[in-house]
């Protein structure tokens, strides 16, 4: 059978009903199934690793199945709890601290472009050492490993705990550290996820856990839009993937992240209203249906000098298909995103005016973001609202019918894209906390 042609989802639907996977895992809590089996419609490596939940496929999904590898070429399946949510970046975290890097002509603060270079800055910068509360933190190993043999307990969507026996399946660590008192083991990320895959954490854990004497402290960290955000760990029953626990918290940048109100209103007075939205003016971009506009910078980040084709977009930035365009064309509504032809493809580039703005340092950066935001009406008026309540955002049915006033999209459309509406505003007076 050729591969690679259909989809990860259409692929696990075949091999769902080819081997009655759904039914075997409500009778007997689990199923394995060989590396070899899956290659049949499809190449396991783009089958069986999903960083976050939004990537999973959609069977997966609705059928409330998840994936481990348990050898480096089985896999088993269940209804587990695989995923932890990341904290929102938000009033309840710790104050940015302010920190400077030594002057390194290889190093572009403006420019980290990968987890490795995110990694490198962290520890030469001091921002690790602070974190772990330590000092004299040097990386030691990275890369793929097998994990030698263990066996743990997962929670399922049942409400058991299922056990599984992992015999040496791979793991990859993105960053492993020590300093006197301490082995540090990291999962380092460039992209902004709502959640993660324990996995990352746990199993080079469990295998570290059996090689050194000294305690192992777990980082997840997560570079995005000039700020670091990095969080501790920790299992609180090492036999337990699902007794994870968040310990810590904190950020940093390189740079100024001080933005207060009156910049906002600054930059609201200097804005003209450009777009009306109304879809009588045979907008070419759809009005906005992406929630998170900090994933939308991540995006930006990552196409730097990278153009990419949607398909590309939806697996950097862990996607379906239909996110991808929603991420694409909420950029290409403020200006940053545009498709043009290379090498017989379609692909997704930054304009000028994106190329411009990915250049300046943090605060004229966001700044930036907010002023081509409000050239959109209902931005501007929903901006004005909120001053005028004090702060408060306005309710979701406020924006409904504020949509439905400016007749932004078709009525079907309105409650999802209010969110999204509600997301972006929210995004912007959330700068004011960091």
């Amino acid at each position: 059978m050729s591969r690679g042609i259909i989809t990860a989802n259409e692929a696990w639907q075949k091999l769902i009903d080819k081997y009655d996977i759904v039914n075997k895992v409500a009778k007997d809590g689990i199923f394995h199934i060989k590396a070899s089996e899956i290659k049949e419609f499809k190449e396991p490596r783009l089958m069986a690793k999903w960083d976050c939940t939004a990537a999973l496929p959609s069977v997966f999904k609705s059928n409330d199945l998840n994936i481990l590898p348990d050898s480096r070429n089985s896999y088993v399946l269940g209804d587990f709890l695989l995923y932890k949510e990341i904290p929102e970046l938000t009033e309840a975290v710790n104050k940015m601290d302010y920190v400077e890097l030594p002057e390194y002509e290889t190093i572009d603060v403006n420019n980290i472009s990968s987890e490795a270079n995110a990694i490198n800055v962290l520890i030469l910068s001091g921002i690790l050492d602070d974190f772990l509360e330590d000092e004299g933190t040097v990386e030691t190993f990275n890369g793929r490993m097998g994990t030698g043999e263990f066996d743990f307990v997962v929670d399922t969507v049942r409400g058991n705990k299922q056990q599984i026996i992992v015999k040496n399946a791979q793991c990859e660590i993105d960053g492993g550290f020590e300093n006197d008192n301490d082995v540090i083991i990291m999962e380092a990320k460039n992209v902004l996820n709502e959640d993660f895959h324990i996995r990352q954490l746990y199993y080079p854990y469990r295998l570290w856990r059996n090689k050194v004497t000294k305690p192992i402290r777990l980082i997840f960290s997560i570079y995005s839009n000039m700020i670091f955000r990095l969080f501790e760990y920790r299992f609180v029953d090492e036999n337990d993937y699902s007794s994870i626990e968040l310990v810590k918290t904190k950020n940093y940048s390189l740079q100024d992240t001080t933005i207060e109100i009156e910049d906002l209103i600054d930059v609201r007075n200097k804005t003209q209203v450009i777009y009306k939205d109304d879809q009588a003016n045979d907008l070419k971009v759809p009005f906005i249906q992406a929630n998170s506009f900090e994933r939308v910078i991540s995006l930006l980040e990552n196409m730097k000098d990278n153009p990419m084709t949607t398909e590309q977009i939806a697996d950097l930035m862990e996607f379906d298909m239909r996110q991808s365009d929603y991420y694409y064309n909420a950029g290409a509504y403020i200006g940053l995103f545009e498709k043009k032809s290379e090498d017989k493809q379609k692909k997704v580039f930054l304009t000028k005016l994106g190329e411009e703005v990915f250049s300046l340092n943090y605060k004229q950066r966001q700044l930036k973001f907010v002023e081509l935001i409000l050239q959109h009406q209902i931005f501007a008026d929903c901006f004005d609202m909120i001053l005028e309540n004090g702060g408060e955002m306005p309710d979701k049915e406020i924006i409904e019918n504020m949509m439905r006033n400016y007749n932004v999209c078709n009525e079907g459309q309105i409650v999802r894209r209010a969110s999204s509406v509600q997301g972006w505003l929210k995004w912007i007076f959330n700068l004011r906390n960091l």
